[in-house]
């Protein structure tokens, strides 16, 4: 049985992941710090998996992470722990550099002292399209340079740097992936779609930036989990991966989509009403990826259409009403990103 480490495994893609892997008959090794974004309530399926182990650890503390390496010996270590919203970055910049900086450094000195002794094993580290900025036209491509333009998105693409510089320095056997915007199940409503799920089941207005026509790529987080595992069976070591599912849709688009799902199973509250608030600071207006690399090379594709993946979100958020309750509802309500201090 092969044996994995995720970070940041309470959160929403890295429960979704363990979820994935524990279903190929992984062992999984959780670590978290437990942060505002983290949640049990995303592992309670699995929790008492004998497959499965947690420990509260933040990835800054190397001689921890090391201890954890050594004693599970793991095949591979995906790391997605990560500051990820990028209003908190304009609010409060250093928590960023802390996590998405500092804690990858400390993360990679931990995985180098484990090579000494422990030669197969592999890091992924996920990214973001964030980092290549503002897409006016066509799709990133992974030789494309980085041009981010929030402290989050600078944050992960210092990063991604770190993790390159040790791979052709160090020889570290690692992998980098960028991926498009994700949704899904046990998503924290900070994020834009369950944000507007939460507005839409609690009668609020559906709060959208700007004038609504800032463009994104949508990829149900499944099919950015499946890749990952791709990644880690097949990628080719010092590789960097775009995972996308070549579907953009602006914010306007998503609201409205959400809107039917929403009407379709009960009647909507006279509130809940698109209405168009002060954009962020430094707002993109379009990412998008090339992932045919990834689709050519891996042999990987997306399953799931954004009707299909919409629909089961909002059924999840619809379904498990104790999620909210397991978060501090300033985190669900604050606005957050409209001013610079």
């Amino acid at each position: 049985m092969k044996k994995v480490i995720v970070t940041g495994g309470l959160g929403f893609i890295g429960s979704n992941l363990i979820k994935i892997l524990l279903k190929k008959k992984y062992f999984v090794i959780n670590i978290d710090k437990f942060s505002y974004s983290s949640s049990f309530y995303n592992v309670n399926n699995f929790s008492s998996s004998k497959n499965y182990k947690f420990f509260k650890i933040d990835i800054n503390n190397e001689k921890k992470i090391l201890q954890i390496m050594k004693k599970f010996r793991p095949n591979a270590i995906f790391n997605l722990a990560a500051e990820t919203h990028v209003d908190r970055s304009i609010d409060g910049p250093e928590s960023f550099i802390k996590s998405n900086i500092l804690g990858v450094f400390n993360l990679l000195q931990a995985f180098r002292k484990y090579l000494e002794k422990n030669k197969k094993s592999l890091l992924i580290h996920i990214s973001t399209d964030e980092v290549y900025g503002d897409i006016l036209r066509g799709r990133s491509k992974e030789e494309d340079p980085y041009r981010p333009s929030s402290p989050y998105a600078a944050s992960k693409a210092s990063s991604d740097h770190l993790v390159y510089s040790f791979i052709r320095t160090f020889k570290i056997p690692a992998i980098i992936t960028n991926c498009s915007n994700n949704y899904g199940p046990r998503q924290h409503p900070e994020k834009l779609i369950p944000k507007l799920i939460y507005n839409i089941l609690n009668n609020k207005n559906l709060p959208i930036y700007g004038k609504g026509l800032n463009s994104r790529e949508w990829i149900y987080v499944d099919d950015h989990c499946e890749a990952l595992v791709k990644i880690f069976e097949k990628g080719k070591i010092g590789n960097f991966y775009n995972i996308g599912s070549n579907i953009n849709l602006n914010n306007i688009q998503i609201s409205k989509k959400l809107i039917k799902i929403a009407q379709i199973k009960f009647s909507l509250g006279k509130n809940v009403k698109i209405k168009l608030v002060k954009d962020r600071p430094g707002h993109d207006m379009r990412y998008a990826l090339n992932s045919n690399k990834l689709i050519k090379k891996l042999k990987w594709k997306p399953q799931t259409s954004i009707s299909k993946g919409l629909r089961k979100t909002f059924n999840w958020y619809l379904n498990n009403p104790k999620y909210y309750l397991s978060l501090k509802k300033k985190d669900i309500t604050a606005r957050l990103g409209d001013k610079i201090k």
